[in-house]
């Protein structure tokens, strides 16, 4: 056994991406907040593999040992995630879970079936990500195994392999989500809390990191490394947010965050 198997399961970082535009005219859905510009991402992964990460989909990084498995994850099915990233991704000889609603399907700006199905072909990994994109901790019983099974069913018979993630729509849900996704059939549930991973937890959701359009280089390594300031801002502004969050409500949190940006 080397040195590094035998210091067990390392702490996995879940990098989660949105959409890769250059500015609001790009092809796709552009965030202020969210949308990275194509070099941007581009700098990360050279990063990434310059430094001797290794990106994995997640069943195989869950499994490995030693501290230089990383996780890409993708969120909501922006265009430019077969535009922009995947040939970004295949150049590097990396892969990257896509976790997709498939009620924006066809929408503007947004993957088509046929292109959920090239992502899949391409090796990547296919996940869900809801139907709506509504807050599932906000749904009933009833809207909650609607929006868990049929989003996964879809996807299931689009990329014709089985699907078992799911991505929490905003990153709201608790333990009620994660026991309802289970019962269902879905392995791991992944979250938008900020911090790295154990990877022998299914009892929990999985934390990932949030990549943002003002990050720099700097901070994104810090990040990854989960060293220095980086990491604690993070967690502080997480923290801040959860307030207004819980006293808005997600709704109401929803509209003040649109009106600010």
């Amino acid at each position: 056994m080397t040195e590094e198997a035998a210091k067990g399961p390392a702490r996995l970082p879940i990098l989660m991406y949105h959409g890769l535009h250059a500015d609001a005219d790009a092809r796709g859905r552009f965030d202020p907040v969210y949308s990275l510009a194509p070099e941007q991402f581009a700098r990360q992964l050279d990063w990434i593999q310059a430094q001797g990460y290794r990106c994995m989909l997640l069943d195989e990084a869950m499994q490995q040992r030693g501290d230089r498995a990383l996780v890409i994850s993708f969120d909501d099915g922006d265009l430019s995630n077969i535009e922009v990233a995947l040939p970004l991704l295949l150049e590097r000889g990396m892969k990257a879970e896509f976790y997709i609603t498939t009620g924006f399907i066809g929408a503007t700006g947004m993957l088509s079936a046929d292109e959920v199905r090239q992502l899949a072909a391409a090796g990547m990994g296919i996940g869900s990500h809801g139907c709506s994109h509504s807050f599932l901790e906000d749904l009933d019983t009833t809207a909650l195994m609607s929006e868990l099974d049929d989003s996964r069913s879809r996807l299931q018979a689009l990329s014709r392999r089985p699907v078992d993630a799911i991505a929490l729509p905003g990153g709201r849900g608790g333990e009620r989500e994660l026991l309802a996704a289970q019962s269902l059939g879905y392995r791991h549930v992944l979250g938008s809390v900020p911090g790295r991973n154990l990877r022998a937890r299914s009892d929990r959701c999985l934390q990932r990191l949030a990549i943002t359009r003002n990050l720099g280089i700097d901070d994104f390594a810090a990040l990854v490394r989960w060293q220095g300031l980086a990491p604690r801002l993070m967690q502080a502004r997480h923290a801040a947010l959860s307030l207004p969050k819980r006293v808005l409500g997600n709704h109401g949190y929803q509209r003040l965050r649109e009106r600010l940006l």
